[in-house]
């Protein structure tokens, strides 16, 4: 064999004196029971003499497996789902797999939604689903291929790790009413998502049990200009607002340029609450008070969930707890 060769299998059968399909048993750790253990040893004295490594590629092949994993996000605009992808990335490199990303389209596994999904042949491809911050109906065209549910709440017999994301809110509106705000605005994330609809039921709770307390609530898209435009019809109203609590830091941006447009000084005029705790929050000025979500772990622990159940074992629900983070951007409400 030239030196300069890579040894295949079929040169450490030939030396080893076996065939091509033992060597790819032991190699692949398969033979017990069915090669003797002196012949295990043989194959693996042979492949050391001639420093044959398996090819992965063509193991996965035939195992059937690629050891790649899908993060299915609905969007890539968003500044949340890079840490997710960090952590997920992370523990997976770690486990020799690699995860692609994908965005899917908000009418996905839905009646009339689309058919066509970015796999049409999913267990060829990918060996298992991260899915954040999405519905379980989005994995229909995945039936069959394992999947972890991130930031999506429970999902029955799909395995799931959450933020603790009512906490969260109930903590920044604990925070606002302890200031003495008793009027709440709540410029809302119109999307039909679990984590929205439990930030929202969390601040009614709250509020319900303030005091004289008020909530006003608009909807708008996680985009700054959609934003804006929610927070003036609340901030136009005769009682407005004295706190503006917003689901996303990105939201708590178009906020700010509201409050700016009609003269308001934040947070003199009028306390301004964002979540996530993205690198917006410290670009602001004043800096935005808000929710710090772990977006890193989350992909890390959703990640490692995905390999417990590659491995035949059911992983326990997870769920992260958030923090808040007080900053320039709330204080007591203007008196006069």
């Amino acid at each position: 064999m030239p030196a300069t060769s890579r040894p295949t299998s079929k040169d450490v059968a030939q030396e080893a004196g076996v065939s091509q399909s033992t060597v790819s048993l032991v190699m692949g750790g398969k033979w017990t029971g069915r090669v003797s253990p002196a012949t295990a040893r043989s194959v693996h004295a042979a492949a050391e003499r001639l420093g044959y490594r398996p090819n992965p590629a063509a193991r996965n092949l035939r195992l059937g497996t690629t050891r790649t994993v899908l993060l299915m996000v609905p969007t890539l605009t968003a500044p949340f789902f890079g840490p997710v992808y960090t952590g997920a990335a992370r523990v997976a490199t770690g486990h020799g797999f690699g995860v692609v990303v994908s965005t899917w389209p908000d009418d996905a596994g839905t009646a009339g939604g689309s058919a066509e999904g970015p796999f049409t042949a999913p267990h060829e491809t990918i060996d298992g689903i991260l899915a954040s911050s999405l519905e379980a109906a989005a994995l229909g065209e995945f039936a069959g291929t394992p999947a972890v549910m991130l930031d999506s709440g429970p999902h029955g017999d799909v395995p799931t790790v959450d933020f603790g994301v009512a906490d969260g809110m109930r903590a920044i509106a604990r925070h606002l009413a302890s200031l003495g705000h008793r009027r709440f605005g709540h410029v809302a994330a119109g999307v039909d998502q679990w984590t929205f609809h439990a930030r929202a039921q969390a601040l009614e709770e709250v509020v319900r049990d303030v005091p004289g307390g008020a909530l006003l609530r608009e909807a708008c898209e996680i985009d700054v200009g959609s934003a804006k435009e929610a927070a003036w019809r609340l901030l136009a109203r005769s009682e407005r607002p004295t706190a503006l609590v917003c689901d996303d830091d990105l939201i708590a941006a178009g906020a700010y340029k509201a409050a700016r447009a009609r003269g308001l000084a934040i947070p003199d005029d009028l306390s301004v609450t964002g979540f996530d705790d993205v690198l917006l929050a410290t670009a602001l000025e004043p800096e935005l008070t808000t929710v710090r979500l772990p977006a890193e772990e989350m992909g890390a622990q959703g990640m490692t969930a995905l390999l417990e159940l590659l491995g035949g074992t059911r992983p326990e629900p997870r769920v992260l707890p958030g923090r808040l983070v007080v900053r320039g951007s709330t204080a007591p409400p203007h008196q006069g």
